[in-house]
């Protein structure tokens, strides 16, 4: 038999974190709204809310994305301090 994949949309994935952060249990959410407990836990990964040392709440997808800015950043750096020293020669 072969299974059929469901796709939910970014508001009922949020929703189902708010209500895991809340207290609900997943093993509640699994039989109320009948997804899986791997989707629960992939979903809490991306978007559950962590707070920070200083108190600031985010979350996991916007470290994601604030690291790759960051790596982006960095190359553009290394390719200017590489075309300085290129001109800095002339």
């Amino acid at each position: 038999m072969k299974k059929e994949h469901k796709n939910y949309d970014e508001d009922f994935k949020k929703t189902i974190v708010s209500l895991c952060e809340s207290g609900k249990k997943k093993s509640d959410l699994v039989r109320e709204y009948g997804i899986s407990y791997t989707n629960i836990s992939d979903w809490i990964k991306k978007y559950g809310t962590i707070t920070t040392s200083t108190g600031e709440v985010t979350t996991n997808d916007e470290i994601l994305k604030l690291k790759k800015r960051n790596m982006e950043l960095e190359q553009e750096v290394e390719i200017l301090k590489k075309a300085v020293a290129i001109f800095s020669k002339k």
